[in-house]
């Protein structure tokens, strides 16, 4: 199977532009504003969401393939292409890569925490099902074929029900890859701090010694259903 080229895929995201700007406004429109607001001021936090929206509708023809939405990390990815414009505004009103990945954890946990306590149990509890598991598993394993060079590659870990129920190990990072060719490196370590935000948010157990992005050989998720995630956000990665 070969793989579809950057171009095409460009082409794909572009001509979804609309629905793309729609979810912004929606999501980060509300929450990034409001974290803008509380750290900048009303005045600052609505041009800082203007240009991040204006840097975001030039990068979406940027986003790279990745296989598209039968991809588990699209989304992510996605949600990562905010995060850089976000960077960029932040940047040009003489902010640091730190305040970024700062406003943007913030904003995020403010949006999954305000999602229903009963709607959060249950996609915690669903993550630990066989059915997700079994689709973590082929999902690695289509990783491995390396299809699409700006994808993730990575591989399902088995538990042992006690120290974790299943882990991750991510061997190539879409995130490390797109922010590189953008210029952004120092602002990837500051991504990585969103996994805690989620899985304190749904329960997930979260425990990581290293990611890619600070240096690590790989990012090595374990998880573990009903333990507590220690981590969050830090002030310096």
């Amino acid at each position: 199977m070969a793989s579809v080229s950057v171009d095409s895929l460009g082409g794909y995201y572009a001509a979804q532009k609309s629905k793309l700007l729609r979810e912004f406004d929606k999501t980060f429109g509300k929450y990034g504003r409001r974290t803008l607001m509380h750290h900048y001021g009303d005045d600052l936090a609505d041009q800082i969401l203007l240009d991040s929206r204006r840097e975001y509708e030039a990068l979406i023809p940027k986003i790279p393939d990745v296989g598209g939405k039968k991809n588990i990390n699209e989304k992510p990815l996605i949600q990562s292409t905010w995060a850089l414009a976000l960077y960029r505004a932040l940047k040009s009103h003489g902010k640091t890569a730190e305040e970024t990945g700062r406003v943007f954890y913030e904003g995020a946990e403010a949006q999954l925490l305000s999602y229903p306590r009963l709607l959060r149990y249950l996609v915690g509890r669903w993550a630990f099902t066989r059915y997700n598991m079994n689709k973590l598993k082929k999902q690695a394993s289509a990783s491995q074929k390396r299809l699409y060079p700006e994808d993730w590659v990575w591989s399902f870990v088995e538990g042992d029900g006690r120290e974790f129920d299943y882990g991750i190990d991510v061997r190539e990072c879409g995130v490390c890859k797109f922010f590189h060719a953008q210029g952004a490196d120092e602002l990837t370590p500051y991504m990585c701090r969103l996994d805690f935000a989620l899985s304190k948010a749904f329960g997930w157990g979260l425990d990581r010694t290293m990611t890619i992005a600070e240096g690590g050989e790989k990012c090595d998720f374990r998880f573990k259903r009903g333990r507590e995630t220690k981590e969050g956000w830090l002030t310096s990665v």
